[in-house]
């Protein structure tokens, strides 16, 4: 590496390098290129992905960069590169320039993603449903909650207080809390009760008026 008034930039760069490293663990890499030899620009290698040496050349695609104007090299962040042995790293270059805005060399950053992505691939395995449709499921505490809960759905369908609903109404109440199944939990007869401001005889006379309409419209 050169020894000159570059020396501090590339200083900070390997002191950087380190610190990435250090931070993100071994599948972490990073490499300073130094341009003032291209044949041999890596001088500095913290962590080892790509299983190069020092004193390898730089890559094809900083060669590319290299080639334009200095005012149109530009840092190339977050792309997706690949290893002969098919690791899949994901890869960020940033070019290192001195006082007078010339690039002088590279600092390039490598983190091995392949564990990742076989991750992804097992958690969206995972996460996969059986068909599209969503379905909707509230979880209890108590039985209470989940009478009240019932209720309170089938009641909100009807846009007007308990109090104001017609006989007709009360009997669709019924009969939808019927069709959830609401019925089946011990108390929920008294709560409904309670909630339209009838006895539980007049639910129960309800429900016969239901069962009595299905067996009609069954034997229609």
């Amino acid at each position: 590496m050169r020894e000159d008034v570059d020396a501090p930039i590339f200083n900070m760069a390997m002191r950087t390098a380190d610190m990435l490293v250090n931070m993100f663990g071994p599948r972490c890499e990073v490499a300073v290129h130094d341009f003032s030899d291209l044949k041999k620009s890596l001088v500095y290698l913290a962590g080892n992905v790509t299983g190069r040496e020092m004193g390898s050349p730089s890559t094809d695609l900083v060669l590319n960069e290299l080639t334009k104007p200095v005012a149109e090299i530009e840092d190339i962040p977050n792309y997706k590169t690949r290893l002969p042995n098919g690791i899949t790293m994901k890869s960020s270059t940033i070019f290192l320039r001195d006082a007078g805005n010339q690039v002088v060399g590279a600092l390039c950053i490598n983190y091995d993603i392949s564990m990742m992505m076989q991750y992804e691939t097992e958690m969206q395995e995972f996460l996969m449903f059986n068909g599209t449709e969503e379905k909707s499921e509230t979880f209890y505490s108590t039985v209470q909650e989940v009478i009240e809960d019932m209720v309170g759905q089938v009641l909100s369908g009807f846009k007007k207080a308990p109090s104001m609903l017609s006989l007709e109404e009360k009997i669709e109440c019924v009969r939808q809390l019927q069709d959830k199944g609401a019925f089946l939990i011990k108390g929920s007869t008294e709560y409904l009760a309670s909630v339209l401001g009838v006895s539980k005889f007049t639910i129960y006379n309800y429900l016969q008026k239901i069962r009595i309409q299905a067996e009609y419209q069954l034997e229609c």
